[in-house]
């Protein structure tokens, strides 16, 4: 059965300089592409025509994977999903007219939830030269992560683009799992070992995560898994059975709250037994069942790869320097860009264009995903010179609050903007709103992550 992609209605007319498409969302003819950002760095420009959500039926076919919980998901109420590393991703579950995504945000942060996160795909790294190669395809130290522990790491190429951003998992002295955002990191790995010729075994393993995230989720992964858990650092792993079966848990997650993720070991064989047990724990402190929290997240400052970076992103213009350290002494893949980079940088020269920011936005509340890369002005509302990544509102700051890229020189805290929200969120149709640029991340984080804990210590860069 097809399931209907997200219709959200929020590609109403713009009325910003050069976007020429009517309030109805057709009129598609006169979209064009926006040409007064300069994306002159960029080999492939990121598109910022406003086509709005183009609503179209998703096909669900044997070409895209349905991950282990995709049934799981769809009896739990899935009705819409997107694709991530070539499996089906729900996205939503709470349906518009029974109050949307802004009911599963009251969940996250009020309760504890399950998140279907399947598509974070786990590459296994394994054998007697596994942390050197590790160490070479990361920026990070990767001799500092002990076994059963782990880090938030970025991959980049020679070129420093960042190509995925996951979460590193060292199960052993001699086996690593990366869990993977929204890119094939698992070719580029074997790729990489073609030439260099590491002793180790590189593999996609039948190994699924569910999140569970919420100011309830200690309280849930002690009834599953004993009271032994309340101890665990961030990062820490543990092995356990949930349901039965094998899993590997881990505190860490994308929302900001106090969270978890269990690991599935064989999950094409035993995903309803780890499911199901969570489901019958999770009753007695109110477990819903949701979609990736991206509201929380954005509040976080926590970064979407595809989204707020990709490829031909550098990790200094998306508040990621702090992934490039300074006293790693090993080499590693861009190694030799990236510090020529942060001299540059700390020269006034950058090589890029545009930087990611924190803005707090007028507007009425934007309570759900944009289609399009929305645009940003000066403050005299004219031609666009940056675009939005995230935007989302914020209950707590009773604020809109949004990730973009502006021109460098104009990244400075305090500077205002106009941003060209499309008419269901504009205060006025055609007007653009105003902006001013903030800290990131918006609100804290129950675990503070490398970048604030290195600021805290008065560090510019993580271990």
């Amino acid at each position: 059965m097809a399931e209907q992609v997200a219709t959200s209605g929020n590609g109403a007319g713009q009325g910003a300089p050069g976007v020429g498409h009517k309030a109805n969302g057709g009129g598609h003819a006169a979209v064009r592409q926006i040409t007064s950002v300069d994306q002159g760095d960029r080999i492939v420009p990121i598109n910022l025509r406003q086509s709005g959500p183009t609503p179209v039926q998703m096909l669900i076919s044997t070409r895209v994977r349905k991950n282990a919980y995709w049934h799981l998901s769809h009896q739990a109420g899935c009705w819409r999903a997107t694709v991530y590393n070539r499996m089906y991703h729900p996205r939503g579950y709470v349906r518009p007219e029974d109050g949307g995504a802004m009911v599963e945000y009251d969940a996250i942060v009020n309760h504890v939830t399950m998140w279907n996160v399947a598509v974070e795909r786990q590459i296994q790294v394994k054998g007697p030269d596994a942390e050197a190669f590790v160490n070479y395809v990361i920026t990070r130290d990767a001799t500092r992560i002990e076994p059963m522990h782990g880090k938030y790491v970025i991959l980049c190429n020679e070129k420093g683009g960042i190509l995925n951003d996951p979460v590193l998992l060292r199960l052993a002295e001699d086996e690593f799992w990366f869990s993977l955002s929204d890119s094939d990191i698992l070719f580029w790995l074997q790729g990489v070992n073609v030439g260099r010729k590491f002793n180790v075994e590189i593999s996609e393993i039948d190994v699924s995560p569910v999140q569970i995230q919420g100011p309830k989720s200690e309280a849930l992964m002690a009834d599953l898994v004993g009271d032994g858990i309340r101890d665990m650092p961030y990062y820490g792993l543990l092995e356990a059975k949930v349901g039965g079966r094998d899993c590997v848990i881990s505190q860490s997650g994308f929302s900001g709250e106090k969270g978890y993720e269990i690991y599935l070991r064989d999950s094409m064989l035993y995903a309803e037994d780890m499911w199901n047990a969570v489901l019958e724990a999770g009753k007695k402190h109110s477990l819903m069942v949701i979609a990736p929290a991206h509201h929380r997240r954005i509040a976080a400052g926590i970064l979407s790869w595809g989204q707020d970076l990709d490829h031909e992103t550098l990790p200094f213009q998306c508040n990621l320097s702090y992934q490039v350290p300074r006293k790693k002494t090993a080499d590693y893949i861009g190694k030799a860009r990236l510090e020529e980079v942060r001299a540059q940088v700390e020269a006034g020269n950058p090589p890029y264009k545009n930087t990611l920011v924190g803005i707090a936005l007028g507007g009425k509340p934007i309570e759900d995903y944009a289609p399009d890369f929305w645009l940003i002005s000066g403050e005299d509302g004219g031609a666009p010179v940056g675009y939005v990544t995230s935007p989302w509102y914020s209950p707590e700051l009773e604020t809109n609050i949004a990730m973009g890229y502006v021109p460098w020189e104009m990244r400075d805290l305090g500077t205002r903007l106009k941003i060209w929200l499309p008419d269901q969120y504009a205060e006025t149709p055609g007007v653009p709103v105003d902006g001013r640029i903030v800290e990131v991340p918006f609100r804290p984080s129950v675990n503070p992550n490398a970048r604030e804990i290195a600021k805290s210590e008065g560090r510019d860069a993580a271990f």
